[in-house]
């Protein structure tokens, strides 16, 4: 079929990408409105917090990962990725699990569940073949971690809407957390080894227990709160040791190798946060723990790797306009609004939930603007894919 041999479907990053970007634009101004008591989901099957978290880890945050791994994985193992028809059939199951959680109230049960684990249970089935079946020829070790944190996925994603919503919500946050370590190890080394022509610190003796701790605290809603603390703050520690090394001063002078230190710095925050609060009452305004990963992490290390992998993997050169700039700080703005300043103005906080999403609004809606032409065509350098 014709349809199936556009360049669209040639590798995961294009149709996942561009449904990220129209997901990172449309959810949060969706959940500012129903915030606002202006919710216009037609018949969602759960309450509006539980869609919007649900929606942004698995809606929003599965687009990005999926699209990035459906691409890298096919690298780390050196074969053909899925393509075609497989990844058509991916991005519908994507759509109908958005339909799902829009109108899904109306469906009947075995359909609504249909439409909400299709896409995961496949997307993770897939990529585990992938890595299982050419194991022997894989270049990282450590996709194992990959082994555990894909299907956890899919437990997180019954505890939101089935279970203990806030067990669910951590766990969730865990995956994506360590999802997030792993790979910033790779590009970061990547990053400031091509930008800067500079060696960044990589020891198994600090990599390693990073990792561990960060899959323990898979476990975030069985472990006693003292024991959480305690992972918290260590994983936070080993993280800090490592950003000294990691010539931070350096990676500074370009906002888009800097604010992936920001991401990574935001996951220090978080973490912090979770110990401290086992001790304290931080009275903070808003769920600053999980937001602060959500708009720092998230926020800030997607909209940059979207810019470098669709260029690089359209055969173009990865640089950075100022419109790609813009982006960058319209994000961190955007982490600045939700976490920092309804601490300073706490009765602003519905205009500071609404000034952030419209900062994703036009910083998605910039970058799918920019990127969409490269995503829906050939490469310019003759590859195929």
């Amino acid at each position: 079929m014709a349809f199936l041999q556009h360049p669209l479907w040639l590798v995961g990053f294009r149709p996942f990408f561009l449904l990220g970007c129209a997901a990172g634009a449309a959810l949060p101004l969706i959940w500012a409105l129903a915030f606002s008591g202006h919710d216009f989901l037609p018949s969602p099957p759960v309450s509006s917090l539980t869609w919007h978290a649900h929606e942004m880890f698995f809606g929003f945050g599965w687009a990005i990962l999926g699209g990035f791994l459906l691409t890298s994985t096919k690298n780390w193992v050196n074969v053909r990725g899925h393509h075609g028809a497989g990844l058509a059939f991916l991005a519908a199951a994507w759509l109908f699990e958005r339909l799902g959680m829009a109108w899904g109230g109306a469906w009947p049960q075995a359909l609504f569940l249909l439409s909400n684990f299709l896409f995961l249970g496949s997307i993770i089935f897939m990529l585990l073949w992938t890595l299982i079946r050419y194991r022997a020829q894989d270049s990282y070790a450590d996709n194992a971690f990959f082994f555990v944190l894909l299907p956890a996925f899919v437990i997180a994603k019954y505890l939101i809407l089935f279970g203990d919503f806030k067990a669910g919500t951590d766990m969730a946050l865990a995956l994506f957390r360590l999802a997030f370590l792993v790979m910033l190890e790779r590009t970061l080394t990547q990053f400031m080894k091509g930008v800067f022509q500079v060696n960044i610190l990589r020891t198994r003796a600090l990599d390693m227990p990073i990792k561990l701790l960060g899959l323990a605290l898979l476990a975030t809603p069985l472990l006693p709160q003292f024991t959480l603390a305690l992972l918290s703050f260590l994983l936070a520690a080993l993280l800090l040791i490592r950003f000294v090394f990691w010539q931070p001063l350096l990676a500074a002078r370009r906002i888009d190798i800097g604010i992936m230190y920001i991401g990574y710095l935001a996951i220090v925050a978080q973490l912090l946060l979770v110990g401290t609060a086992t001790f304290i009452d931080l009275q903070l305004v808003g769920t600053v723990a999980t937001h602060i990963f959500t708009f720092g992490a998230m926020g800030c290390i997607i909209p940059a790797m979207i810019v470098r992998i669709a260029n690089g993997h359209t055969g173009r050169k990865v640089v950075f306009t100022a419109l790609d700039k813009s982006v960058l700080y319209l994000m961190l703005a955007a982490l600045l609004i939700r976490t920092i300043i309804p601490q300073l103005a706490p009765e602003k906080y519905l205009a500071t939930i609404h000034a952030a999403a419209t900062c994703w609004l036009i910083g998605f809606s910039l970058i799918a603007w920019r990127y969409a032409p490269y995503l829906l065509r050939q490469r310019i350098d003759g590859r195929e894919h």
